[in-house]
């Protein structure tokens, strides 16, 4: 017999059909009055019959006709809201959907497994994990290595030795022993309890990545974990239940423990719950409906799955991936950028980087040389000057090398540490198989990725504020000798110049931010816990300073590109041309003003999903491979021909440059 689970006024329903051909319009006033059944005030309602409502599917938010047959118009349990005519939304009410809806209307189960083993998971695994790419298996030795530390929970238990959150209570309960009969009762309480997060619920694609990193911990055998268990919670990462993980919470100390919570929560059936299928819903509809029952927690279980920095982990990496990726993109910005002021390459020349060889320096340096160099790329605009008498650029266009270097560099030394936390156990206690024993330790604690987060926000922001310096010199004329705040007709058009200001708000913005969180500390848990990282503020904030560095940049490239239009009929570098043409597929040129904001995103989504980068990265490439003293690649930002496989992205025959 079919079954819909459907939302009413924040509560769900599970309404079961026994005849296919009644309408959606049957099942949208059976669930309104199944609703009201309890209600003491009727549900406010005078008559069911009278309420007039929508019906929409909790997946993609279509609406559906009230007259449709169900098994025309619905799936066999599928979730689906009622929203009844003239209802106000209540500031508290959880949407079926998170942001960005449309892009989990097309969502399809993938295919590919990564195989999780603890120990060699990278920052691009997670992200793709986070992005609904791969399932999760565990290898064959992962699967050993949780067994053999389950015996020694089991052993723990089977003699009844007093062990930290097995046997006793936490934190400042800690000498409190717990009954036998209790230990499971004491799991449950613990992750109910801790799950007192608040703010907004992490979107989908950071709930995978929260979920996907503690099961790769988990995978380690060190946390006491069942096998049984742990293959409960991967079935659920590969059915994409989504459990509501507030923000805010974490002190990064003892772990994330406030957002872990919640996931675990979400796990045991309690809580709300999101899937491509039903929105947001009660846990265990979720779980239901995708043939999945909750987890119940046997001792240790509940600390295990709690315990650890995968919050500040798993939003470090989002946050080091993207830098990476606008890093790289900044260089070809800040290069489009040079040409439409007339700048010099001398600036860039191999023998000054050579005698100040940072790593960073040297590929930036490379760069500017593989996209403006006029012997492998005539330029006109560039030979349009070659006579000047400017001797050398201000430090904006001059100095790219040195400032992009170092955050190259920054990133480097991030990702380095990021890519150690992985795949590191941040439990407490420690289960060693191979001792036969617990111990307690501070692994949990999250000082190395908060202060490598606060150190990444404050390399990667200089980005923004010179990229702000430039959008300066593109729309001042007595600086760019271009036309006002780049358009036509100034005064009657105002042209880039609330752009401008934009940026600089950004740019502003991002120096608040850039304070270190990670020099904060407050004691917690009645000063057992009594210095605290606040890694997980770290993590957030990095994550918002790398938006606005790329929302900056993007306007930047707007404006770069708008430069060119008053340089025309001369052409800049083919490479560059190529960015030039890749910003006009989605934005045309100003000629008059015009609603700006549209641009921008467009802009910053060419920046977000690399489009810039994978347009100028074989010239790159072919300049590095035609220059053989500095054909390797200097820095872990810099371009690879593996990127190249992977993303299907030609490189040019000689003939195309």
């Amino acid at each position: 017999m079919p079954r819909y689970t459907v939302h009413v006024r924040g509560e769900w329903l599970a309404v079961p059909c026994r005849d296919a051909q009644l309408t959606v319009g049957w099942l949208g006033r059976e669930a309104v009055r199944r609703y009201v059944k309890n209600k003491p005030d009727n549900g406010g309602f005078a008559s069911v019959d009278d309420v007039r409502f929508l019906v929409r599917r909790c997946k993609g938010l279509g609406l559906l006709d009230n007259e449709d047959p169900l098994q025309v118009a619905l799936e066999d349990n599928e979730f689906v809201e009622v929203v009844i005519e003239g209802d106000a939304m209540s500031p508290d009410f959880i949407p079926s959907q998170p942001e960005g809806v449309y892009l989990y209307s097309k969502y399809r189960e993938p295919e590919k497994y990564i195989a999780l083993d603890g120990d060699s998971l990278t920052t691009e695994d997670l992200v793709n994990l986070g992005k609904g790419h791969y399932k999760i298996k565990l290898t064959p030795t992962a699967e050993k290595k949780v067994q053999k530390s389950r015996e020694v929970i089991d052993s723990i238990i089977k003699e009844k030795t007093v062990v930290y959150g097995i046997t006793t209570g936490f934190g400042k309960f800690a000498r409190t022993i717990i009954p036998v009969n209790k230990l499971e009762e004491l799991q449950v309480n613990l992750v109910r309890s801790h799950s007192s997060g608040v703010g907004k619920p992490l979107i989908p694609e950071r709930c995978r990545m929260l979920l996907a990193l503690r099961i790769n911990v988990l995978a380690k055998g060190y946390s006491g974990i069942s096998l049984e268990t742990l293959q409960q919670v991967i079935e659920v990462f590969n059915a994409s239940c989504l459990p509501y993980v507030p923000e805010k919470g974490t002190v990064g100390a003892s772990g994330d423990l406030a957002p872990l919570s919640h996931l675990a929560l979400g796990l045991i059936g309690e809580g709300k719950m999101w899937s491509p299928k039903s929105g947001w819903a009660d846990a265990k509809y979720v779980l239901e409906a995708h043939g999945l029952k909750p987890v119940v927690l046997k001792p240790k279980e509940g600390l295990a799955l709690i315990n650890g920095t995968q919050m500040i982990t798993s939003l470090g990496c989002e946050a080091v991936e993207r830098a990476s990726a606008i890093a790289r993109q900044a260089d070809i910005v800040a290069a489009l950028t040079l040409e439409v002021l007339k700048g010099t390459t001398k600036a860039f020349d191999t023998d000054i980087h050579a005698v100040r060889p940072h790593r960073g320096q040297i590929e930036v340096a490379f760069r500017f040389r593989s996209l403006l160099d006029s012997d492998h790329h005539p330029s006109e605009i560039a030979e349009s000057h070659r006579f000047c008498d400017r001797v050398q650029d201000a430090y904006t266009l001059r100095c790219c090398p040195q400032v992009h270097g170092v955050v190259n560099d920054t990133i480097a030394f991030v990702k380095n540490i990021i890519t150690t936390e992985l795949n590191s156990a941040t439990d407490n206690p420690m289960v060693f198989a191979s001792r036969g024993e617990t111990i307690s330790g501070g692994n949990f604690h999250g000082e190395y990725p908060a202060k490598a987060l606060d150190y990444l926000a404050i390399g990667v922001h200089e980005l923004a504020a010179i990229s702000e310096r430039r959008i300066e010199r593109l729309c001042n004329p007595s600086l760019s000798e271009l036309p006002a705040f780049l358009v036509a007709e100034g005064g009657l058009n105002s042209g880039f110049m609330i752009a401008h200001c934009t940026a600089a708000a950004l740019v502003s913005e991002n120096k608040a931010l850039c304070h270190p969180s990670s020099v904060d500390s407050l004691s917690t848990s009645a000063a057992t816990e009594d210095h605290v990282s606040m890694g997980g503020w770290a993590a957030r904030k990095a994550l918002r300073v790398i938006e606005h560095v790329e929302q900056v940049l993007a306007i930047e490239l707007l404006a770069a590109c708008q430069g060119i239009e008053f340089l025309r009929p001369l052409r800049t570098t083919t490479p560059l041309e190529k960015v030039y043409d890749l910003v006009r597929s989605v934005v045309r040129p100003w000629i008059k003003d015009r609603f700006m904001a549209p641009d921008i995103e467009a802009a910053h989504r060419l920046l977000l999903e690399q489009k810039v980068w994978e347009v100028a990265a074989p010239y790159i490439e072919k300049y590095r491979m035609e220059h053989i003293p500095e054909s390797r690649p200097v820095s872990p930002t810099a371009f690879s021909l593996e990127f190249l496989h992977k993303k299907y992205v030609k490189i040019p025959e000689s003939g195309d440059l």
